[in-house]
């Protein structure tokens, strides 16, 4: 009896490690454990990272995947998925732990896909953005008769009518005037919304993300901006106020990209309702202000959309794998998208970077722009540049950028091999070095000091970055980041040719064609020339100068 015993329990340990995704609804504490154990089984791919605390203090988790996650790579795109951002819409915030255990584990099997898709982009995903209206809504479970119960914070605010709203302000510029993209706050924003709408906010404008994705429930629908109307309609009301973006064909085609990989989404007819190809317009649909997707659109590079995922609210376990099998093709195929349209950098005649270059593309009023590591190259170095998160024991992988190789003379290359190039940049690495060694203060001078053998490096050295290589990494002590990015842009373009401008105060703008395709994105670089303004003589001048002359010419 013993020995099947034995065999029993050596099948049941083979089942359970043989079957990544899990199939349950998870209350906060599990979900943390979620994420670790994600992060545990593939720690050189993943760092898990809070952005900010819900109403009554609980994490909102982020799990990163990337080749060197912590890190921006340059022309290297982020993406994230938010789901959960309603208490009560929960089928979203399992597809995202289950996303995340699947990319892990198809990484491990060495998936070519995955591992294209780990190495070629930076996926953040936040799996629940309300986790105090979860535990509200979990605690009455899929039966609950409260249709609304768990649905916003503990503060009893809708999430998604707490962004600030900028569309009023688009729709007056299209009108009369005035920028077209990155509007501006007002001044006391973060007094006017709930704190986990300011941790989103401060999160999306700390990395230039790319795409993203909203995950509500309640509906099946790839629904995509505007979501406020030019006149306000409530929900039920008409269906003839279609407010379309400048980029409204690619918001149309990257909706059906997910419509269409989805199991029955573009089908059209889901929970009594119909919408053509599984897609809608939200202002179409109903008028709604103050939302998230318009908000990343209006505000920073973003293109969001929301992705209405399961006409239950809170559908009941036994039916979260059929909607795993229904959406997991679709949740990877949107990830995709990221790659697509146009990348580059924007130099100056010296290689530096252009802080805040415009991306303008003739024919669609709605621009990009490219920034630059404003803490490091602006201001300097402060405490707060790098963390040193690591136990004395752990070995370290540090790796040091430049803007470029010739520029490197002043700062002895470390004895190691180049591991990785991209535009401008050059990566060497220090492998295996314990962090003892290490400067005890986290600041950037130091760590310089430390790779270069002296304090004195040439200005072009941009950061020093490091991560653990050990499975030891203590989860309760954020990873090491760096503040701001490198300079590059992304936009995202369907297939065509177009008439792109990049502009910079002070520089000559610069037109280029480019004709993009179906495949990989098109890289465009940028290099603008300073603007020097001819000086134009006073009469003054003029006059002082004869003057000048008759004096000092020979009596």
């Amino acid at each position: 009896m013993s020995g099947l015993l034995s065999v029993f329990l050596h099948l049941f340990l083979l089942f359970t490690l043989a079957a990544p995704v899990t199939f349950r609804h998870r209350r906060y504490d599990d979900l943390v454990r979620t994420l670790y154990k994600v992060h545990n089984e593939c720690p050189y791919i993943t760092r898990v990272y809070s952005v900010g605390r819900s109403v009554k203090g609980r994490h909102l988790y982020v799990l990163e995947f990337s080749d060197y996650p912590g890190i921006h790579e340059p022309l290297e795109p982020e993406v994230k998925y938010v789901g959960n951002m309603h208490g009560n819409e929960v089928l979203g915030r399992e597809l995202l732990l289950q996303l995340s255990e699947f990319l892990c584990e198809e990484f491990r099997n060495a998936n070519p896909r995955i591992l294209r898709l780990v190495q070629d982009t930076r996926i953040h995903i936040m799996p629940s953005m309300n986790p105090d209206g979860y535990e509200v809504a979990a605690a009455q479970g899929p039966d609950a008769s409260g249709y609304l119960l768990g649905r916003n914070n503990a503060n009893g605010v809708d999430l998604n009518r707490n962004f600030p709203d900028l569309n009023t302000y688009i729709y007056y510029n299209e009108k009369y005037g005035g920028p077209n993209h990155h509007l501006p706050l007002p001044d006391n924003w973060k007094s006017q919304v709930e704190p986990e709408t300011r941790a989103v906010i401060q999160w999306i404008r700390s990395l230039n993300f790319v795409l993203s994705a909203n995950l509500h429930g309640g509906a099946v629908v790839a629904n995509y901006p505007y979501d406020k109307s030019l006149e306000h309609r409530f929900r039920g009301y008409r269906r003839t106020a279609n407010t379309p973006t400048p980029d409204d064909k690619l918001f149309q085609k990257l909706a059906k990209v997910y419509s269409y990989a989805h199991g029955w989404m573009h089908h059209g007819w889901n929970c009594g309702d119909y919408f053509p190809d599984g897609i809608t317009n939200g202002a179409s649909w109903y008028s709604l202000s103050k939302g998230m997707q318009d908000f990343n659109y209006l505000h920073t590079n973003c293109f969001e959309i929301t992705l209405e995922l399961s006409c239950d609210k809170f559908p009941r376990q036994e039916e979260l794998q059929r909607e795993w099998l229904g959406n997991r093709e679709a949740l990877i195929q949107f990830l995709e998208q990221v790659h697509q349209g146009i990348k580059g950098m924007v130099l100056d005649e010296n290689n530096n970077y252009l802080p805040e270059a415009v991306i303008s593309v003739s024919g669609i009023n709605h621009d990009v722009t490219s920034e630059v590591m404003e803490d490091i190259l602006k201001t300097g170095f402060s405490t707060s540049d790098l963390q040193w998160s690591f136990s004395p024991a752990l070995p370290l992988h540090v790796r040091l950028y430049t803007y470029n190789t010739a520029e490197t003379a002043g700062c002895p290359t470390p004895a190691a091999t180049p591991v990785r190039q991209v535009v401008h940049h050059t990566a060497v690495s220090l492998l295996q070095r314990p962090s003892s060694v290490l400067p005890q203060s986290s600041q950037l001078h130091k760590a310089v000091h430390f790779l270069c053998g002296s304090s004195v490096c040439p200005r072009s050295l941009c950061f020093c970055l490091a991560k653990s290589s050990s499975r030891q990494l203590n989860p309760k002590v954020p990873m090491l980041t760096s503040s701001g990015d490198h300079g590059d842009y992304f936009r995202l373009l369907l297939p065509g040719t177009y008439t792109v401008t990049a502009t910079a105060p002070g520089f000559d703008p610069k037109t280029v064609t480019v004709t993009v395709g179906p495949g990989e994105p098109k890289l465009v670089n940028f290099q603008l020339k300073s603007s020097i303004p001819q000086v134009t003589e006073s009469p003054a001048q003029h006059l002082e100068a004869d003057s000048y002359q008759s004096k000092s010419s020979p009596g």
